[in-house]
């Protein structure tokens, strides 16, 4: 199958550091279909041969292993193009369409790595020259808009031009192995599935900690956020994905019709609960890796007094038979204590103990980073006799030993499968403005909330009240138990 894949904003940080590392990794694995073409889209003026040089000074920064060799990236590079754009301007999207149908590949991607705020321009830029064919697909990253209205605008821009087929909204954690067998424990298994419920799950966490601060991107952190940036997204898919009900079948609208369904579901938030039931932070100065760090209102480009938050807990629940009080939480935030991503499903005890010492409950962990893997911690027996007692143990699969020679990145999987037309993996429109619709009270309420974010210490776990409201249940985060 021959391909054309573009990248709108070429040069861009997104397109060097995730997109041109994960295409390379297809074509080093052999995964990258034959026939294809790259085409790089920007406003500098450079030949085919002064990207692919800019490109190769900046894999540099690649990590070792996933770093290609002299030889490994001439021949990757064969397959990229340069083309200058003024996105404002129509000539240039004829010269677009003169390049893609030099050959007429059997598919052509269009891949929006540009801020969102152009989407719209470009999708109907697009749509005037013709560039939205059947057999062309738009890839939207996001953040797709900053609230309900803006992403309900891009969307119906998106749709005035592209089918629904036809537009790819990503989200890489959807492309994490660990996410992909999240599934495959759930409908491909008949161990867990009679235990994933309320009578057996007591909470469920969701955290997605990042050890870094915002470094310098403060400027467009602080019109984001982290509820923008992590939680109206990344953690409501995770979410959806641990709590849907079983799809009728692996078709990518049954996918999407369920985990609709379970945002459709969330308990919505009023000015009272958010109050209640919402932590915000913004990191100060403390210390990370053994070295200080300056607070985020210290940081490049962050105005002064800036109540941006980057920190958010939540307490929610879904209000169905399968998961009713049963309390999720979901956290995210910058210059925490580690970089760690992942989900905890904490069981519920044993309704009767009749072992001495240790008797905390079952977890299963989901580890989504640093590392890939299932951690299932249960009880077993130890010493004899009247000694016996029960000591906790751990069941822990691994799958960067477990799958090694068939690893595959997130942006690797959802590049490949844009190509190939799969939708599973991607967000459908509905499910995107729902998302925004269930965050969009907190917004609001933050609006009038003239007390800000609580200041927390660079390299902790986030403010107080964040434990506070996981304790008010009687429960803990998952680095407390």
């Amino acid at each position: 199958m021959s391909f054309d894949l573009v990248f709108f904003g070429g040069t861009g940080d997104l397109t060097w550091r995730k997109l041109m590392p994960a295409l390379f990794q297809a074509f080093r694995h052999g995964k990258l279909p034959a026939g294809g073409r790259i085409l790089a889209v920007a406003r500098d003026e450079q030949s085919d041969e002064k990207y692919r040089a800019w490109l190769k000074e900046r894999f540099q920064d690649v990590e070792g292993a996933k770093r290609p060799s002299d030889e490994e990236f001439a021949r990757f590079a064969e397959l990229v193009h340069y083309l200058r754009m003024d996105l404002s301007q129509p000539a240039d999207y004829a010269k677009l369409k003169t390049w893609l149908q030099a050959r007429n590949a059997d598919t052509a991607v269009l891949y929006l790595a540009t801020s969102p705020h152009l989407f719209p321009q470009i999708c109907e830029q697009l749509g005037a020259a013709g560039l939205n064919a059947p057999h062309i697909r738009v890839v939207l990253e996001k953040p797709l808009g900053h609230d309900l209205a803006s992403a309900q605008e891009i969307n119906r821009v998106v749709r005035s031009v592209f089918s629904e087929t036809q537009a790819f909204r990503i989200d890489h954690y959807l492309g994490k192995p660990s996410v992909q067998n999240l599934m495959a424990l759930r409908f491909g298994n008949v161990l867990f599935e009679p235990l994933w419920r309320r009578e057996s799950i007591a909470n469920i966490q969701i955290t997605l900690a990042e050890g870094i601060g915002v470094g310098t991107r403060g400027d467009f952190y602080n019109r984001t956020g982290a509820l923008r940036d992590m939680i109206q997204n990344h953690a409501l898919q995770l979410l959806t994905m641990v709590a849907m009900e079983p799809p009728s079948s692996h078709d990518a609208d049954a996918i999407r019709d369920e985990k609709l369904k379970v945002l459709k579901s969330l308990k919505p938030f009023t000015e009272e609960s958010v109050a209640r039931d919402v932590v915000r932070g913004q990191y100060r100065a403390g210390t990370a890796g053994g070295h200080s760090v300056p607070g985020y209102q210290q940081e490049q480009k962050v105005p002064a007094g800036s109540t941006c938050e980057t920190f958010v807990a939540l307490r929610t629940e879904i209000q169905n038979w399968r998961w009713a009080g049963v309390p999720f939480y979901l956290r995210t935030g910058k210059r925490l204590a580690a970089r760690d991503a992942q989900i905890v499903v904490n069981f519920r005890p044993t309704p009767h103990n009749i072992f001495p010492g240790v008797s905390q409950p079952n977890k299963l962990v989901i580890k989504l980073q640093p590392e890939d893997g299932l951690e299932l911690h249960l009880l077993a027996a130890k010493g004899t006799g009247q000694q016996e007692m029960l000591a906790p143990v751990s069941l822990d699969l691994d799958f960067d030993k477990a799958f090694a020679e068939n690893r595959v990145g997130a942006y690797e999987r959802l590049l490949l499968d844009a190509i190939a037309g799969r939708l599973n993996l991607f967000v459908r429109s509905d499910e995107q403005e729902q998302a925004w619709r269930w965050v969009e009270p907190i917004l609001q309420a933050w609006a009038k909330d003239t007390t800000g974010p609580r200041p927390y210490a660079a390299g902790t776990w986030g403010p107080a009240a964040a434990s506070a409201l996981v304790a008010r249940d009687g429960f803990a985060w998952s680095e407390e138990q």
